[in-house]
């Protein structure tokens, strides 16, 4: 079965009470990371967000007319 996903992601970032941040994107389940700075937790959510997509769309579990990806801060 096909869901759609949308092309904007939020990138929801804190810093952890143990100095680490950690990063998350709550539009797809399961992509949250940890980094040792805020730049660091950025780029691997990210990154991370594209290796789901791509398996995704790799297996047809979604459907997505892409044109772009957005990623923006929360």
């Amino acid at each position: 079965m096909q869901s759609q996903l949308s092309n904007c992601f939020t990138i929801a970032v804190e810093q952890e009470n143990d100095g680490r941040w950690i990063a998350e994107i709550p539009e797809i389940s399961g992509v949250l990371v940890y980094g040792e700075n805020q730049k660091q937790a950025i780029a691997r959510v990210q990154a991370l967000a594209l290796r789901v997509i791509a398996d995704k769309l790799e297996h047809g579990e979604i459907a997505l007319g892409l044109t772009s990806l957005t990623f923006v801060a929360a």
